[in-house]
């Protein structure tokens, strides 16, 4: 059985980017939204396995004394955030596959994984897609500087992020944001009573890497897939070979995503293709 998704989070389009170019209007794209079961299953338990997996190796740091283990607790909690990152993306275009409500919750739970508010992020992730690399982008403002300046903004990224959210959100978008940032200080709460009165110091660590993550997103998240592109026609950059969008969880065919934002993740590859064929040209702004 098939559930179709919504067509889009964007009001006002048909679930595509704004183009004149005919080429990429005639891409048929409206048979991608439609997720299977086991494909909405999937994307809902995408980071779990990697959450289990990050917070054990940070235990073991611990209690066998050994740093070691510091290598592959940082690997899992980066494929945390990199799968954190699929699911909340798609949750921001209601595109999982479950209900509105669904990808809310979803959004919710993965706020206090990954630290700060993700409704927050999703204002500034609609606004971008309607401003793209525009004056009033502000998601988009590190893709227009140098890699080490995308780097350097760190903590102050997901900080503007949330400062312009509370300025431009509406009320039932900031009632999300303020339930995701009360829920984050409530965590940091339980998370400081075990580091400092039960010497529960992993749990501390394993917080202080998912803030690290957060103040990498405006190079990672952001610079990676926009830097050198322009506002009409290379508005994004994409990845080809099948080794390559393993790694990254398919997550850097971006130019798919902004020329049609209704189509969820594990349908890209086959958008690409079809992208591919209409206008080829736009796969030779790779990301890597």
């Amino acid at each position: 059985m098939e559930i179709v998704v919504p067509l889009s989070a964007l009001p006002g389009d048909e679930g595509y980017h704004v183009t004149k170019d005919p080429r990429v209007k005639s891409v048929q794209w409206r048979d991608l939204v439609k997720v299977s079961r086991f494909q909405a299953f999937k994307e809902v338990t995408l980071s779990l396995p990697w959450i289990a997996a990050s917070l054990g190796f940070f235990w073991l740091i611990q209690y066998t004394g050994s740093w070691w283990w510091m290598i592959p607790a940082q690997l899992s909690a980066f494929y945390l955030f990199l799968t954190g990152l699929r699911q909340t993306h798609n949750a921001y275009h209601y595109a999982v596959g479950v209900s509105r409500r669904g990808c809310d919750l979803l959004m919710y739970f993965l706020s206090i994984v990954m630290t700060g508010s993700m409704h927050a992020v999703q204002i500034n992730h609609l606004h971008h897609h309607r401003h793209n690399l525009g004056e009033e982008d502000v998601e988009g403002f590190t893709a227009k500087l140098k890699w080490w300046q995308a780097m350097a903004v760190g903590p102050y990224f997901p900080l503007k992020l949330h400062w312009f959210a509370f300025k431009i959100g509406k009320p039932n978008q900031l009632k999300w944001v303020y339930a995701e940032l009360i829920g984050n200080v409530i965590w940091y709460g339980v998370v400081a009573y075990l580091t400092f009165a039960l010497n529960q110091w992993w749990l501390g660590l394993f917080v202080l890497t998912m803030w690290a993550g957060q103040s990498g997103t405006g190079f990672f998240a952001v610079w990676t897939v926009h830097h050198g592109c322009d506002e009409a026609h290379h508005i994004a950059r994409t990845q080809r070979g099948w080794l390559k969008n393993a790694i990254s969880y398919q997550m850097f065919h971006h130019i798919e995503h902004h020329l049609f934002p209704a189509v969820p993740t594990c349908h890209w590859a086959k958008l690409g293709k079809r992208l591919d064929e209409a206008a080829p040209e736009l796969k030779d702004v790779m990301v890597y």
